[in-house]
Formats: C-alpha cells, sequence, structure tokens
C-alpha cells in the first residue's frame, strides 16, 4: 500500500502550519470526491521538517503503522535548496531505518510546475481591476 507524506517547512505560525495540514486532509480524500473510486494513498499524512510536530519521522512511522510500505514524500515546498536536496532525504532515511519493510521516493518542490505557473497569474489576475483592455493606461 502507498502512504503520501506533506512535508512543510514548520513555522511559528499557525496558519502556515495548518496549511500544510489542510493540504494533505483534501489530497486524502480528492480521488474519493472527485471521481467516486478509492483513494490513490493508502493513508495521507503532514509533517514538518523543523519547529513542530509531527516531524518526518512522527509522519513516516504513522503510515507505516497504517500498512503503508511504498511512501511518497511530497516536500510542499516553492523551490529547491538545502532542505529539499539533503534535509528532508536525510530525515526520510533516519525514519525508514525503523521501517526497514517501507520504501520512500521524494518528488520535485512546486518550482514553475505549470500549475503553479497558472496559479500565480491567478492571483495576480485577482488585484487587477477589470478585464484586460479595460486598464488604466499609464504614462
Amino acid at each position: 500500500m502507498r502512504g503520501l507524506l506533506i512535508i512543510g517547512h514548520g513555522s511559528q505560525r499557525d496558519a502556515a502550519n495548518a496549511t500544510v495540514r489542510t493540504l494533505a486532509a483534501e489530497l486524502a480524500a480528492e480521488p474519493t470526491v472527485n471521481t467516486g473510486t478509492p483513494p490513490a494513498w493508502g493513508a495521507v499524512e503532514p509533517a514538518f521538517l523543523d519547529v513542530l510536530r509531527p516531524n518526518i519521522e512522527d509522519g513516516y512511522a504513522a503510515l507505516a503503522a497504517a500498512g503503508c510500505t511504498e511512501i511518497v514524500a511530497h516536500p510542499f515546498f516553492l523551490f529547491e535548496g538545502k532542505h529539499t536536496a539533503r534535509d528532508i532525504p536525510r530525515a526520510l532515511a533516519a525514519a525508514q531505518a525503523a521501517h526497514p519493510h517501507t520504501t520512500w521516493s521524494v518528488t520535485e518542490p512546486l518550482g514553475l510546475h505549470p500549475g503553479v505557473v497558472a496559479t500565480v497569474r491567478a492571483r495576480i489576475a485577482d488585484r487587477l481591476p477589470g478585464p484586460p483592455g479595460n486598464q488604466p493606461s499609464a504614462g
């Protein structure tokens, strides 16, 4: 069975941490809600690299306890850096050591995925006063 671990950095701001937890909950429910088919994931857990719990080892352990043997970790980070390239894989390897019957893989961070670019365009459009062509002219 496959499990999904959504990894946020962790923040002193509760709202930032709630975003990671909400994303995990939505991904857990999405396949059933949208298609009526069983979820693609046996379990989905949120986890945090730093600041608070559940940390990566806690989240990984919860997935293993739910019967997941293949763990897909998604760093909910905008771009690649030391956390996504080094810290998260190191924490996943340490977590796997406690659950040797499991394997893990890690996705790329969000980066410039076309969905991210479309979302950025939508956020910008949200702030523009009306449809294109009705903008005040510069000059």
